[in-house]
């Protein structure tokens, strides 16, 4: 990090603007941690994508699958292929607020520019609780820590009121919010411009910049399964709307509609269908951009030999992986 505790909020307005991608932890076939898959992937989105920001060790990463010292590994990987290239914000959260302290500080040591937290899932807590577990972590690290409410954690959203109450603790400095554009903008009303909000829906993306004022996508998995080498439409329209030309963005987003349909189908429909989150069906896509991915942990279960060949199949109808093809050929 390169500000002070006191700075946090307005190095979190400095630095988080554009697309960022929250990565997964590839696996080898005995499930352990595939250090070389993770540089690889780090390369793949730095390099090809040029994604602004890294988001680690978080729901798309199976923190809840790593143990404490695999969780600072991957950091620690990530945080060295990223320096000097991309900004990284390493998830630290855990129901227990000294292990959470504990992969805090070693994320800021290691060379993450921020933290981000899951709202602690157990046990049942107020919204009191809540704020004391926060702050409890806070006034323990230097580094600017996020909120992360989302509906994966299983616990009820964040009230405007208790995110807004949050927000004035020093080193909290933004909120991703994957709830409905509703609750976002009653947050948003309540917290200015006191700390960064986004919401991690990519579909939204273009629309939360022209009408709430989001300037960074932070963060999904829609950066490297909707993008390829050969194009880059999120990182296009996200540019020109950061310029203001939302006109031009339009026709971009609009392209994507067919690729986030498949979307919808495999990452998004498992969990409110089934609560199941779908980690095997982003990793079996990322491989089919030469991404390494591998299996998942217990308790997810596997693709099936069916779902992976229905995946690529519907993968393949967008056209996102011919163009890469084409661009292969060609060179």
């Amino acid at each position: 990090m390169n500000y002070a505790k006191s700075e946090a909020k307005a190095a979190s307005r400095a630095q988080f603007r554009g697309v960022w991608a929250a990565v997964t932890t590839p696996f080898t076939a005995d499930l352990a941690i595939d250090e070389a898959g993770v540089r690889r992937n780090m390369r793949h989105v730095i390099e090809t994508l040029k994604v602004d920001g890294v988001f680690c060790t978080g729901v798309m990463g199976e923190f809840w699958a790593l143990t404490k010292e695999e969780r600072q590994r991957v950091v620690e990987i990530v945080c060295q292929e990223a320096k000097g290239r991309c900004k990284v914000i390493a998830h630290t959260g855990h129901h227990s607020a000294h292990e959470t302290i504990e992969l805090t500080k070693h994320a800021e040591k290691a060379g993450a520019d921020f933290a981000i937290l899951m709202t602690p899932y157990y046990p049942t807590s107020s919204e009191a609780m809540v704020y004391d577990w926060f702050k409890y972590v806070a006034d323990r690290v230097d580094i600017g820590i996020w909120l992360f409410d989302t509906p994966f954690s299983n616990t009820p959203m964040l009230s405007p009121e208790i995110t807004a109450r949050l927000a004035g603790i020093p080193n909290i400095c933004g909120a991703k919010i994957a709830r409905p554009v509703e609750h976002y903008a009653a947050v948003r009303k309540l917290v200015g411009d006191e700390i960064v909000l986004s919401s991690p829906i990519e579909g939204d993306f273009l629309m939360m910049m022209r009408e709430h004022g989001q300037r960074v996508h932070q963060s999904s998995a829609s950066p490297y399964l909707l993008q390829s080498a050969a194009r880059q439409p999120i990182r296009d329209y996200a540019e020109l709307a950061l310029a203001g030309k939302y006109a031009q963005a339009q026709p971009i987003s609009d392209s994507l509609k067919d690729a986030r349909a498949v979307g919808r189908k495999w990452t998004v429909e498992p969990f409110h269908h089934h609560k199941l989150l779908p980690i095997a069906a982003i990793k079996a896509w990322s491989e089919l951009h030469g991404m390494a991915g591998g299996p998942v942990r217990p308790p997810l279960p596997q693709l099936t030999a069916a779902e992976r060949a229905a995946l690529q199949a519907d993968v393949e109808a967008t056209g996102i992986l011919a163009a890469d093809g084409r661009r292969a050929a060609a060179e």
